[in-house]
């Protein structure tokens, strides 16, 4: 096996991927409806109930959607990732993953070019919801679109390892929601996206430290720094480390000798 056959792999798993995003617009479509909803319709009632908030980068008061802009991107890659392993769950289901893990090319490197294809289907997507926010207003320096291109690419890869490694533990379907949600709505919540760490604070200091060593909190704190062209190393290492934990176990749990796969059959 050379390069070109791991290239030619991973050409065609992203190729199939992206195929498969294009032709399923509703996925797309509602990607953006839950973070515009938060943005439009839900920011204006937190805004006249807290007011403003302060946000680390800036250290100034600012509006609270200027505040959450960031968090919602993180649900756009929070759900994209749930999304790809929903993915897996199915094609395990129909026998095309088996076909694909059959291939005589690594199990690391096959799982890892789905990983990247379901990135980039998120990084399109945050993108295209920055795109809606600055025509409501809600802008970042210039360059800032720049420097969240490698956060997006981190914070996506870790998200999407961890719905790998939960789709390695789901042998049904229809037991993929359930645990989406269980998943979804206590990582979001309990996360930085919504409320600055020191608001929740205030009011529980047991809800700060879930919040702070949650990796969702430090994938949106990354994300919220860089838009403002600032470098969180906390949360870049923080949010690297979380990746290759997930990532690890997901290879062995997808490993037929080893993981999970060995006691599905």
């Amino acid at each position: 096996m050379n390069i070109l056959h791991y290239l030619r792999a991973m050409q065609g798993i992203i190729g199939r991927e992206l195929w498969r995003f294009v032709r399923q617009r509703e996925r797309f479509i509602s990607a953006l409806v839950r973070p515009l909803v938060w943005l439009f319709i839900f920011a204006a009632g937190f805004r006249a109930a807290l007011g403003v908030a302060i946000s680390p980068p800036y250290e100034t008061y600012i509006l609270y959607e200027v505040y959450i802009t960031p968090g919602l991107v993180g649900m756009i890659q929070l759900f994209n990732g749930m999304q790809s392993s929903l993915s897996m769950v199915y094609d395990r289901e129909m026998g095309s993953m088996r076909i694909l893990m059959v291939c005589p090319l690594p199990r690391w490197f096959l799982l890892m070019s789905k990983l990247i294809a379901g990135v980039s289907v998120s990084v399109l997507q945050a993108y295209v919801f920055l795109a809606i926010a600055w025509f409501y207003e809600i802008e970042a320096p210039w360059e800032g679109y720049l420097y969240i291109l490698p956060a997006l690419i981190l914070s996506g890869v870790m998200l999407g390892a961890l719905g790998l490694l939960l789709s390695s533990f789901i042998k049904q379907l229809e037991n993929f929601a359930g645990v989406m949600n269980f998943v979804i709505f206590p990582m979001f919540f309990m996360s930085t996206a919504l409320y600055p760490l020191w608001k929740m604070k205030e009011s529980s200091v047991l809800l700060h430290n879930l919040a702070h060593y949650n990796p969702f909190s430090q994938a949106v704190e990354l994300i919220r720094f860089s838009l403002y062209g600032e470098f969180n190393q906390y949360a870049f290492f923080y949010t690297l480390i979380a990746f290759v934990l997930f990532m690890t176990i997901a290879v062995i749990g997808y490993n037929p000798s080893k993981g999970m796969m060995m006691k599905k059959g």
